[in-house]
């Protein structure tokens, strides 16, 4: 079956609600959509979210390589032969990782409805539904609280809290957050590459009868190679200084792990994070997302699926990926929640706090 329709689209889908992290705040994102029509009327569309400080990658970047590399090559091509056609283009695309996500999404989305299966089915649901973490930002404590509650009262029973204040300012709004919703609420810490090993002592040790439930990314990628091994003394601001191996455990790679190359590394020298952090835009796509998944599932690290500000379509293809992964532990799959529009309907359910694949064919999802 013929491709017989590329399309492109550009969209500045923009945030309900704006939100701090480390380093930035963020109001409002633009995605680039990819629509193949097949020669029955089959769709399948994917999206790219790129993110400078992510992907590597503009906007821009994202349409150019759509535009000149992958339409060419997906005019006319059979969708029978659609991981071959990812094999030729992932070299022209490795530095547009969001937008050869968008081409792999498509192609795994068209391929699954002409067949006339779910996605995660083709590969093999292991899990019927996940609870996903809703994310805070930076906020004051009063604002803090005030969101969770809001997040608690809709169901949701997992917090991500982005850190980046002062180590001691961070432990007053976690102390303070852990008072407000109780014990049975998960929360993970994201410093978004902000602390020093120093700073994560310090935060873990104030922390530590309150049950942080992770740490993703503290330190900044590459900081001694990414890799703060179990005894191993860290060199240069933090000389002398240690990171304890169960400390290591609960740290989350996240712009460390870009693709299946990074998991092995990663996952042989010294297995310096007990987490693997997969999205979907930094790899580029749920072909490679799986590589990385193989990877830590034979070497017995978990895997937590992320996001950027992304569309339902790329959401949803992120929770499929998780949802065939025995390695799966932990969903951060709430890019979409905030969107004040979106160019898809469909998709996954979430109810209660739990993500669901959707009944519909390949990802589910419908162009509005």
């Amino acid at each position: 079956m013929k491709i017989t329709k590329v399309e492109i689209i550009r969209e500045n889908l923009e945030l309900t609600r704006p939100y701090t992290i480390a380093f930035k705040t963020i109001s409002d994102v633009e995605n680039v959509f990819l629509v193949l029509e097949l020669a029955d009327g089959t769709r399948g569309i994917g999206c790219s979210a790129p993110s400078p400080g992510v992907t590597g990658e503009s906007v821009e970047d994202s349409l150019r390589v759509l535009k000149e590399i992958a339409e060419p090559a997906l005019h006319g091509a059979t969708i029978q032969t659609f991981p071959a056609i990812l094999a030729s283009l992932r070299p022209l695309m490795l530095k547009q990782p969001a937008a050869l996500a968008a081409v792999d999404v498509a192609l795994h989305d068209a391929f699954t409805r002409h067949l006339g299966v779910r996605l995660v089915d083709w590969w093999g649901l292991q899990y019927k539904k996940l609870p996903t973490s809703i994310t805070i930002g930076i906020l004051s404590v009063e604002e803090t609280l005030e969101q969770a509650r809001e997040h608690m009262a809709t169901g949701f029973r997992v917090i991500k809290l982005k850190t980046g204040r002062s180590v001691a300012e961070d432990v007053e709004v976690f102390t303070k957050l852990r008072a407000t919703v109780g014990p049975d609420i998960a929360i993970r810490i994201d410093a978004n590459q902000g602390y020093t090993p120093q700073d994560l002592i310090d935060f873990s040790k104030a922390t530590q009868h309150l049950a942080v439930e992770f740490y993703e990314q503290p330190f900044p990628a590459g900081h001694d190679r990414g890799k703060v091994q179990a005894g191993d003394t860290l060199c240069g601001p933090a000389a002398q200084l240690t990171l304890p191996p169960d400390l290591r455990k609960l740290c989350a790679a996240d712009e460390d792990l870009h693709n299946a190359n990074d998991a092995l590394m990663l996952a042989t020298e010294g297995q310096p994070y007990g987490i693997f952090n997969i999205k979907l835009m930094k790899c580029g796509g749920v072909a490679e997302a799986r590589r990385i998944a193989f990877v830590a599932e034979r070497v017995g690290i978990e895997l937590m699926w992320g996001c950027n500000d992304e569309s339902i379509v790329s959401i949803t293809a992120a929770l499929h990926a998780a949802l065939a992964s025995n390695a799966t532990r932990y969903l951060d799959l709430d890019g979409s929640l905030d969107l004040a529009r979106d160019l898809v309907t469909g998709g996954f359910v979430l109810k209660d706090g739990y993500l669901h694949a959707g009944s519909g064919l390949g990802l589910g999802c419908d162009l509005i």
